[in-house]
């Protein structure tokens, strides 16, 4: 098989200017949630719980999403996308002189992030502008650490604006596309004051007001967000790839509801990522747990659940609190997936979790397995010795699902395979769709599968009971030829010649992969 991989490789190089199609990441977290500051709606990649501090602000009491973030790194996680939702919330003001009588309009800008957090401060000159030209001006903006210190997190820097509306670099339009201000309210008439001229703070700064807000406690509403403006849950669609999407509990006492969770889970499908959902808090029993499974609404290939909750002590309140169990989990994850390949069952059965923390529920090696049947994983910190290991399981019911579907380790092998294969093909867009395409094609995604049935990816020896890979005229025939390329693979993810079928599309401007149901040797019309 080596020398298959080998030949199917060169003759990719020999043939084709693309190159071999690089393995999607498999252990990145996204979360969604309220923060202390940082950019709103923006997705934002972060590798250490200093760079969340450093982004939006560290542990605070009524954001889940800090403590969260902090679990995951805490537990092995290396890399997560980061979404900050808000609900109202105001953003300071800063208002800049343009005069010294009492008529004189100030200059208003307003911050872009909204908080109390949001510590701003402006400066003016003329360095550089002819005295003649009494319109333009120079203008500096910085985002401090704290309130009065020298400590700058971000600033930009603005040379020759226009106060005048339908100047060459009005300052609206030029504060359109920064990260830290927008013009607040009408422009005043003249061009502001150069920056310490009326002013006694020693480095001629304007100071933001104490007027910023941190909003109210989340709605479901909240982080759904909206399609049209790119916010909430939608934000995510403009996000990296990420593999896991965690939405932690709205506040102490409110978990997720089920609109949030359907969205998110929808968003998943769309981004081949899974969905981690924290047990319901009223689950305090393994009892209640498996009876309350039993009506449980929300069942997906693409979701898992970890029980327990976890208990902890809150470094900010000082005594032990109840976390979801979503973070540790992701975090726990992302250790076995660097110690082990998607493929494989290895789990998070002798991962250690961190020291101080314990389980909410007590769980027996009996509701395991029952908890196992229902879809649900229990995590580590309350496993015994003698625990079974039953592998990790999607949230699918057993009596309801094939094998497939049922562990994680076969969804996610699909969902990499699914990534990798589309983001891998994308230059055949730069391409025209001919039989020679197809050809090169073929090669590629033959050579990607070929190398990961080396590593003992799939389940037989012989490689066509493992994978086929199709695209030739039956999928891109005359009519298709020019809405781009069409190709379809098919993977045994648990048994041999038992094939999990993608179709992936390549059309100007999109590209998309999906699950289909196909006979490889006929191939009728796909919608």
């Amino acid at each position: 098989m080596a020398e298959l991989a080998v030949s199917s490789a060169q003759t990719l190089q020999e043939h084709s200017p693309q190159a071999a199609i690089a393995r999607a990441s498999a252990a990145v977290t996204a979360f969604i949630g309220r923060a202390l500051k940082g950019p709103v709606n923006q997705p934002t990649v972060l590798h250490s719980f200093d760079d969340y501090q450093r982004v939006f602000g560290g542990l605070w009491q009524p954001s889940a999403l800090s403590y969260a973030v902090e679990q995951y790194f805490e537990h092995g996680g290396q890399e997560c996308v980061v979404v900050r939702v808000c609900n109202g919330g105001r953003a300071p003001t800063l208002r800049l002189p343009t005069g010294t009588g009492a008529d004189a309009a100030p200059l208003t800008l307003v911050g872009v992030a909204p908080g109390t957090r949001e510590f701003l401060r402006a400066a003016v000159d003329y360095d550089g502008i002819d005295a003649a030209d009494s319109d333009r001006f120079n203008l500096v903006v910085q985002r401090l650490r704290t309130a009065g210190s020298e400590f700058i997190e971000a600033q930009e820097s603005y040379r020759r604006i226009s106060i005048q509306a339908g100047a060459e670099r009005n300052l609206s339009g030029v504060l359109a596309g920064s990260k830290l201000v927008r013009v607040f309210g009408e422009l005043p008439p003249t061009r502001p004051l150069r920056s310490g001229a009326q002013s006694v703070q020693a480095a001629g700064y304007a100071c933001s007001n104490a007027d910023g807000d941190d909003g109210d406690e989340l709605s479901h509403y909240d982080i759904i967000g909206q399609a049209e403006a790119s916010t909430g849950l939608f934000s995510l669609r403009n996000a990296p790839a990420f593999n896991f999407l965690y939405i932690p509990p709205l506040s102490r006492e409110l978990d997720v509801g089920l609109p949030a969770l359907l969205v998110a889970l929808r968003l998943c499908r769309e981004r081949q990522a899974m969905l981690i959902l924290d047990p319901p808090g009223a689950w305090t029993h393994a009892a209640s747990a498996i009876e309350a499974l039993r009506g449980w609404p929300l069942r997906s290939e693409d979701a898992l659940m970890f029980y327990p909750r976890l208990r902890a002590l809150d470094r900010l309140r000082g005594h032990e609190e109840n976390f979801g169990s979503g973070a540790a989990a992701a975090g726990l994850l992302a250790v076995a997936t660097a110690r082990s390949p998607v493929w494989s069952a290895a789990g998070v059965d002798e991962l250690p979790m961190r020291a101080g923390l314990k389980g909410s529920a007590f769980v027996t090696d009996l509701d395991q397995i029952r908890l196992a049947q229902a879809g649900v994983n229990v995590l580590p910190v309350t496993r015994a010795l003698a625990q079974p290991r039953l592998g990790l399981r999607t949230l699918l019911p057993e009596a309801a699902a094939r094998g497939e579907e049922r562990y994680l380790s076969a969804r996610r092998l699909a969902l990499f395979l699914m990534s990798s294969i589309e983001r891998g093909t994308r230059w055949a867009l730069l391409e025209h769709s001919d039989p020679a395409l197809w050809s090169r094609l073929r090669l590629q995604v033959t050579a990607f599968l070929e190398a990961l049935e080396d590593e003992d990816a799939f389940v037989s020896a012989k490689p066509e009971e493992n994978y086929f890979v199709i695209c030739d005229e039956r999928l891109n025939g005359e009519s298709r030829s020019a809405a781009g390329v069409r190709l379809v693979f098919g993977v045994a993810l648990s048994r041999p010649g038992e094939f999990r079928t993608c179709l992936v599309e390549h059309q100007p401007g999109a590209s998309s992969v999906r699950t289909v149901s196909v006979n490889r040797f006929a191939l009728p019309e796909l919608g």
